[in-house]
């Protein structure tokens, strides 16, 4: 959601996020748009058509004019234009997925949709006019990592650009939206944001997920403004509504589209299974805060040393070390003391 501006945007890594639309059902195209070079590589857009007031897109991409440009060329290989757009459905209030469909509906008159539980990070965005993230900041203290705060504190100096950043034309609830003969049911899945949902289109078996559920990685927990107390308790509640669902393919905002749904929630799940147990080993018998838990484990699927990941992604670990030690405390397997304004952590019976 914050991540600096000023670097310069890649488009060649992975060929997912290669520029130009592919069609993955009849009226429905993934197009990838370009991001600063913040390790996501591209973000996907999914245009809709065959409808009656114009296109539909999911997410609206990054502002930034490379973003812009390739969205344009993209549409145009369709046969459309930018003007077409109507609606912008957008599935979490992250920059990359929201400042651009805020500057198209500027451009164009798009109406755009938010989910309503993003309400209250928007307004304090406003309130606190920072591009800090705030919300993790606040965990690094409570996990003890002082010096990481610093070091992210000067990565962040700079003027907030409020400009990017506009309520919704429509919050969105647990709902059905219609557009001519498509309905796309709107599903709150908080977690990754406390407003994230999703979109399901029942008639054609597909689910645009957002970052809700991604086909290699897994989306960072509770990085946001005035998150809940137990991101990740949600975010593992959400994926387990996917399963009480049709399974349906995978339309992620990173990564290629995937067959089925439920397959991939099945490896998120058993991943956090895995990393809960993970978590609760590196505790042993001693009290740690999760800074130094985070620092004990592996990071990415190449297993990385804590001490060998760039700030950001250190804040993204230990944001994510207090997760799951949260949900650990919550399930009884651990428990919190606090002082001095810092959370340590004990395995339940030590």
């Amino acid at each position: 959601m914050t991540t600096p501006t000023t670097r310069t945007p890649r488009f060649d890594r992975g060929r997912w996020a290669q520029g130009g639309p592919e069609t993955v059902h009849p009226g429905v195209h993934r197009v990838p748009l370009p991001l600063p070079e913040d390790g996501l590589r591209a973000v996907n857009v999914y245009a809709l058509e065959g409808l009656t007031d114009g296109l539909v897109l999911v997410d609206g991409g990054w502002s930034i004019p490379e973003s812009r440009k390739a969205l344009e060329d993209a549409l145009a290989e369709l046969g459309h234009d930018l003007g077409e757009i109507s609606h912008i459905l957008v599935t979490h209030i992250h920059r990359d997925h929201y400042t651009q469909a805020v500057e198209l509906r500027r451009l164009l008159g798009s109406r755009v949709y938010l989910g309503a539980g993003e309400r209250r990070g928007l307004e304090l965005l406003g309130e606190l006019r920072t591009d800090e993230p705030v919300g993790s900041l606040a965990t690094l203290r409570r996990a003890g990592a002082h010096d990481l705060v610093e070091r992210l504190t000067a990565m962040y100096r700079g003027d907030f650009d409020a400009t990017v950043w506009e309520a919704p034309d429509r919050w969105l609830r647990a709902e059905e939206l219609r557009f001519g003969d498509t309905r796309l049911t709107v599903i709150p899945t908080p977690g990754h944001t406390q407003g994230h949902v999703v979109y399901l289109d029942r008639a054609r078996g597909l689910l645009f997920s957002g970052d809700h559920v991604l086909p290699h990685i897994t989306p960072s927990i509770g990085f946001e403004l005035g998150g809940p107390a137990l991101p990740l308790g949600d975010y593992l509640d959400s994926l387990h509504l996917m399963t009480t669902l049709a399974d349906a393919r995978l339309l992620p905002a990173h990564g290629p589209v995937g067959d089925s749904v439920h397959a991939r929630v099945g490896e998120l799940l058993t991943h956090h299974d895995d990393r809960l147990a993970e978590t609760l080993a590196a505790l042993g018998d001693r009290t740690r805060t999760a800074h130094e838990v985070a620092g004990e484990l592996g990071w990415t699927r190449r297993k990385v040393a804590f001490e060998e990941l760039g700030a950001f992604d250190q804040m993204l670990a230990v944001n994510e070390t207090a997760a799951h030690l949260d949900v650990l405390v919550a399930r009884g397997q651990a428990r919190c003391t606090e002082a001095g304004g810092v959370n340590r952590y004990a395995a339940a019976g030590v």
